[in-house]
């Protein structure tokens, strides 16, 4: 009885000892990681109310005078306010984009997982394959001048499309793999149709792997930075990417307005991301069940 109780003990000690070298080493993991992240940010938010003069210098140093007013005025009246052109231009082309992906890849999900064949499997290993295939640059300009469709708003948003549905298909398709085709089945006993089944009973139970699709892709269209360089040239076509362009040259760039325009353009996305990562984590996580 000894044997066993000091055995017991001796086992509880090891657990404690064992779960607290586990805390301690998340907890230096997320010390680590925040500093990774938020030192970038300071840097950032501290040289956006210098002086031009003390920007230059690029330390993280406390302002001595702080210019934060006319700074952001500044940045906001550049170039006939070519900001707030770039907010609505990439405003625009996210909210398009992500009504499309929702819609479209949502039903090819749908389709994938619950239809099999070789002409199915097909074509999941195509939509597979724009994960790992860059897209071309010039031939794709070449069809959008054909299609009358380079520099425009819907040229640019077809191309956000293409490029994030094989991703935003792989979180449908791992999603809806845990739906039961019981439910199918019983809305097909009951009258419904294709059309029916899907937007009326499948759409409302993806709400999950919505947030997921519409949170990340949001975040990465609306910062995209090459694409609507190569694809949606032009002043008046700037997205608030290209804005940056504004406070650089090859002899000078005023740092301090640099600055105060990544910030202004980091915020939106910042906050978006801050208030719904949890609907993100839930939304990989529930597709991950089933294959």
């Amino acid at each position: 009885m000894r044997t066993e109780v000091v055995t017991t003990k001796n086992s509880e000690t090891g657990k404690k000892k064992k779960n607290g070298i586990q805390f301690l080493i998340e907890a230096v993991a997320v010390l680590l990681f925040s500093i990774i992240f938020l030192i970038p940010f300071y840097f950032i938010f501290v040289n956006s109310f210098k002086t031009s003069q003390e920007a230059a210098e690029l330390s993280m140093s406390w302002p001595s005078e702080f210019q934060i007013l006319s700074n952001f005025t500044e940045v906001l009246n550049a170039r006939n306010g070519m900001l707030l052109t770039a907010y609505f231009n990439s405003t625009v082309i996210t909210v398009l984009s992500i009504t499309i992906l929702v819609v479209v890849c949502s039903m090819t999900g749908f389709v994938l997982q619950r239809r099999k064949g070789k002409g199915v499997s097909m074509m999941a290993f195509l939509f597979l394959s724009g994960l790992m295939i860059p897209p071309a640059i010039v031939p794709t300009i070449w069809v959008l001048e054909k299609l009358h469709l380079f520099k425009t708003l819907p040229g640019i948003t077809l191309i956000m499309v293409a490029l994030t549905i094989p991703f935003s298909i792989v979180l449908y398709n791992g999603f809806i793999a845990t739906i039961p085709r019981e439910i199918d089945e019983a809305a097909i006993i009951d009258g419904c149709g294709s059309w029916r089944l899907f937007f009326n009973i499948i759409f409302p139970l993806l709400k999950p792997i919505h947030s997921t699709v519409i949170i990340l892709n949001a975040v990465n269209i609306f910062n995209d930075f090459v694409h609507p360089l190569y694809f949606f040239p032009g002043a008046q076509n700037a997205t608030v990417q290209l804005t940056l362009y504004n406070f650089m040259s090859m002899y000078n760039t005023s740092w301090n307005l640099l600055f105060a325009n990544v910030l202004l353009i980091t915020i939106p996305p910042f906050i978006l991301f801050l208030f719904f990562s949890n609907k993100i984590v839930a939304g990989m996580t529930s597709g991950a069940v089933k294959g």
